[in-house]
């Protein structure tokens, strides 16, 4: 990582925090966005070897501002996203193509505008999740979404090859994400998830960072999807 710049789209909480953590750990410059100015300045803080800019990827224009300044790329990650799930019969179709607005488009339109700056020994990791495999419940476009962003990273590993493109598709995460939910609501979740799994635990953001970790610095691997879901998906 040492030399490397590391852009990471809300990188400054959570799981993308966790990355930004362990690339500078190893010697990395990480670039930190989101919408929240006084996040992304008290993480990139607390890193040292970072900055930050405000972005939002569901706007086109953010993005381009966003990477405008960069003269180069090695690795991209990007976590930002807003959305909600939940039965077909249930959700209007605006809260039902969510996901897709926000999770799917929001990281192909991110690694749209960074492509003219990726170093062709850099490399992309995308975001999905272990519903892809095994819908934990009736959700079926949040399901579907995630599903279309491990086929998103195949097809951009072959278009933007020799960068590389994985996906990381974790399982249920102790994190920054679920602490904002209701405990009752949290703790009902983790324990069928506990129960559900080979392994009988949730995930932590550093279980993700590792992969991600590793995803950046293996140089031959593309066009994979790597799970860390305790075994969630074989059950």
């Amino acid at each position: 990582m040492k030399g490397r710049t590391v852009v990471l789209i809300g990188g400054g909480s959570g799981i993308g925090f966790e990355v930004a953590r362990r690339v500078v750990e190893a010697g990395g410059h990480v670039v930190l966005g989101g919408r929240t100015p006084e996040k992304l300045a008290a993480a990139a803080e607390s890193l040292g070897d970072a900055e930050w800019r405000v972005v939002d990827t569901g706007d086109q224009e953010s993005l381009a501002a966003f990477f405008a300044p960069l003269s180069r790329v090695d690795h991209l990650f990007t976590t930002a996203a807003t959305y909600r799930t939940g039965p077909m019969r249930e959700l209007s179709d605006e809260d039902a193509e969510s996901p897709f607005a926000s999770k799917f488009w929001g990281q192909y339109h991110a690694v749209k505008h960074a492509a003219p700056k990726l170093d062709p020994g850099g490399s992309v990791v995308l975001m999905a999740g272990a519903a892809s495999v095994r819908p934990p419940g009736p959700a079926p476009a949040y399901v579907a979404c995630n599903a279309a962003i491990e086929g998103l990273g195949r097809g951009l590993a072959v278009e933007l090859a020799p960068v590389r493109v994985n996906v990381v598709s974790p399982g249920t995460i102790d994190g920054n994400l679920w602490s904002q939910r209701p405990e009752a609501v949290r703790e009902a979740a983790f324990g069928q998830y506990r129960r559900d799994t080979l392994l009988h635990r949730v995930g932590t953001e550093a279980d993700v960072a590792q992969a991600v970790f590793f995803l950046f610095t293996n140089e031959f691997m593309t066009g994979s999807t790597v799970y860390p879901d305790g075994g969630y998906g074989l059950r």
